[in-house]
């Protein structure tokens, strides 16, 4: 049963306020599975590059070009453990990449417990709170860290991640206690972004650096395959074409042309909703419900209210020119 449309709320309406199920869900375990992942040559020499010299590798690509992706499959690959997040945010310090300091927690307990004074033990289980590379120190073993869009945090930041690669070791002054872990236990330190603004130079200088392009025809089929249960390759092509069709076509305009994350929730949608997708290669065969199923569908491509209504009057503009 789907949600109701506006045509179909007197039908519902007459059903005396019967309620209806949700329709089923049943999450795509491929979607964000690492071992699917499918790095270019050139991606994966990058990847060696960084691990024979211990130093971080820098990743830019356009958003849901499978930066983040990356670092779930070398940590799943290398059998890293989980990853250990640092999501860079423009108020971000050199203290967040390592722990969290609980200070409302730590006052509150002072003014409102009878008890003594906590013993910096006490008081670093209860109000310091691990990060990224901290955790990742303190574990003793190697672990893989994703810093996440560095390019939005304070222009100082960067040069403290390699500060810290260096010396392996940090300072929690609330506890006055350092951590620090033996050169075999480096961190694998992956960073993205998405080059909102430029990163200092001396940082540039100690990071291997890879732009991932964005995926040809062929390689994204591959991509799809592995991705998407249910679709032959058959079924795929036209899926692959019409999105490629889409994002060379210029003239759209759009704000975010759609990436490969998009277009796998995309071709999952049409297979899961039963679209005849080799109608796709000659849209006037569409149906006027089709069309409609198509538009649709677009709400899982366009990310902007202006880019969605450009993609649907595309689907106008195909019609009309056939």
């Amino acid at each position: 049963m789907s949600y109701y449309s506006l045509e179909k709320r007197q039908e519902y309406l007459q059903q005396q306020g019967e309620r209806q199920p949700l329709p089923p869900f049943a999450a795509n375990p491929r979607l964000n599975a690492p071992e699917l992942y499918q790095p270019s040559p050139e991606l994966a020499d990058a990847v060696n590059v960084a691990l024979r010299l211990g130093l971080p590798l820098l990743l830019t690509g356009e958003p849901g070009s499978g930066k983040t992706q990356l670092a779930e499959h070398l940590a799943w690959f290398f059998n890293l453990g989980e990853t250990l997040v640092f999501n860079a945010q423009t108020t971000s310090s050199a203290t967040d990449l390592f722990y969290q300091y609980d200070a409302l927690g730590h006052f509150q307990h002072s003014q409102n417990s009878k008890e003594q004074l906590l013993s910096l033990e006490e008081l670093e289980r209860r109000f310091i709170r691990y990060k990224g590379l901290g955790e990742a120190i303190r574990s003793q073993q190697r672990r893989l860290v994703l810093i996440d869009e560095i390019d939005k945090a304070p222009r100082d930041l960067p040069n403290d991640v390699l500060d810290a690669m260096d010396k392996l070791r940090f300072y929690v002054a609330e506890v006055d206690k350092w951590h620090t872990t033996e050169p075999q236990h480096r961190p694998v330190i992956v960073l993205t972004s998405n080059s909102e603004k430029n990163l200092p130079d001396a940082f540039l200088r100690r990071v291997v650096y890879f732009h991932i392009e964005f995926p040809d025809p062929a390689k994204m089929m591959e991509i799809m395959g592995a991705k998407v249960a249910g679709l032959d390759a058959g079924q795929l092509r036209p899926v692959v074409d019409h999105f490629y069709a889409i994002r060379g076509e210029r003239n759209l305009k759009l704000n975010k042309y759609p990436a490969t994350a998009e277009l796998i929730q995309w071709a999952a949608y049409l297979q899961e909703t039963g679209f005849p997708t080799a109608k796709l290669k000659n849209p006037d065969r569409l149906s006027e419900e089709e069309r409609r199923a198509l538009k649709t569908s677009y709400s899982v491509l366009a990310k902007t209210r202006e880019d969605l209504a450009a993609l649907v009057r595309r689907v106008g503009g195909i019609m009309n020119d056939e």
